[in-house]
């Protein structure tokens, strides 16, 4: 196992990473590395760490936003023109890539990621595997889910944190109490809502929408209890009805007048430094209402299996170095809050220290535990297309009144016909 911190080039080429099966040194000078933000800075930032290891190699990162990057990787991958040496690609995208023939299996040599695998969060490292046991990607970074709320609400409301988290019916009525006595709402969307409660009580060898054999789900009393959960908050008046990461979601959380945010541990980071800084030391994390233990996003590297045979064994490098490196994946966590992929790290005092945004609260310890007992959900092609049939059905129950079998009923049929075509 290659020292915490450390990753020398001698230790590669021991473990025979940069020859044999057709993977060869780097005959370029060149490693282009395709990323969105803000896994591009992550990947600046380590530039000095590589040419140390490679002074005679380049790495130039080609970033787009991240909607734009997604598509040309989408686009790169089936025409197998302009393909990065490494891509980095977001939780959802692994799993629409995981079932194609565009990436290398990084589970067969000369890659053997396997051997890491306990290195790896485990539910991270199973994001990346399909149900050939191929693995596409590497995991860099997680998102343990988190519940952050405004203590100076609370305290006015009279309402405690035991009350949101003690289960969802308690966070409706603790909503209730919010709402009356501060004006302010419960949550910006009952989509968010949705989106947890949708992570919850998966079994295993199902995935979020679809099982094994890619049959639906979606009709499974999972999305039932998700749909009546999240219309009794709607009913209530308790959600802002806007859309995460709009102008008046940013303002509800400037002003105070959203009482709570489900989302990943990394949106901490977020607030603090651009979407409300003026509300440091106000808001404090939790787990999830009924510890829900779920991710939110995550960051990952895969190599095209048509990119340039010659670059192959440094891409590989490269990938090793950004997620198996202690002290890169530390510099990520504190420069961009990107929360370890790397268990390893999980036993570091920095998780102890006190968060200046959450008023010194040591949030990381409550994160911690998160990554370690979040389930892993099998990845499926088509989760993206069943993410916007859900969403749009939520809505027609909640604006016209559908009914919610009818609504789920509807969206199985309409993602089967997709999965099957």
């Amino acid at each position: 196992m290659t020292a915490p911190g450390e990753l020398s080039r001698r230790a590669v080429m021991g473990a025979g990473l940069l020859a044999g099966a057709g993977v060869q040194a780097a005959a370029s000078k060149q490693l282009t590395v395709a990323a969105f933000p803000l896994v591009d800075k992550i990947v600046e930032a380590a530039i000095p760490h590589w040419r140390r290891l490679h002074p005679e190699v380049e790495i130039k990162v080609v970033s787009r936003p991240y909607s734009d990057h997604h598509t040309a990787m989408t686009t790169a991958l089936s025409t197998a023109v302009y393909l990065p040496d490494v891509m980095a690609l977001e939780v959802g995208y692994v799993g629409r890539f995981a079932h194609g023939a565009g990436l290398d299996d990084l589970a067969k040599a000369p890659y053997n990621i396997g051997a890491m695998r306990q290195r790896y969060a485990g539910f991270a490292y199973d994001q990346a595997t399909n149900r050939s046991g191929a693995v596409v990607a590497a995991p860099a970074d997680i998102g343990p889910g988190t519940m952050l709320y405004r203590a100076d609400i609370l305290s006015k409301a009279g309402v405690s944190v035991e009350q949101l988290t003690r289960s969802w019916d308690s966070y409706i009525e603790a909503g209730i109490e919010i709402k009356r006595r501060t004006g302010a709402y419960l949550i910006a969307n009952v989509q968010e809502i949705k989106d947890i409660l949708l992570r919850t009580g998966i079994q295993p060898g199902q995935g979020l929408y679809f099982d094994q054999d890619s049959r639906v789900l979606v009709t499974s009393p999972r999305f039932v209890r998700a749909f009546e959960i999240a219309r009794k908050v709607r009913q209530n008046q308790l959600d802002a009805r806007v859309g995460a990461w709009s102008n008046d979601w940013a303002e509800g959380l400037k002003r105070g007048h959203l009482a709570t945010e489900l989302g990943g541990a990394w949106l901490v980071g977020q607030l603090n430094n651009w979407v409300a800084p003026a509300t440091r030391g106000l808001w404090r994390a939790a787990q999830l209402p009924e510890n829900a233990f779920a991710a939110y996003g995550g960051s990952f590297y895969a190599i095209p299996r048509h990119s340039a045979a010659a670059n192959k064994g440094l891409a590989w490098e490269f990938i090793r170095m950004m997620t198996l490196d202690r002290e890169l994946q530390f510099a990520a966590f504190k420069a961009q809050d990107s929360f370890p992929a790397l268990v390893e790290t999980y036993d570091d005092p920095f998780f102890e220290e006190g968060l200046p945004f959450l008023g010194g609260q040591k949030a990381r310890l409550i994160w911690r535990e998160a990554a370690r007992r979040i389930t892993a959900v099998q990845v499926h092609k088509q989760n993206n297309f069943a993410d916007e049939v859900i969403s749009a059905e939520l809505d027609h129950v909640l604006d016209e009144g559908k009914g919610i079998e009818q609504a789920l009923a509807d969206a199985g049929r309409l993602i089967a016909r997709r999965a099957h075509r």
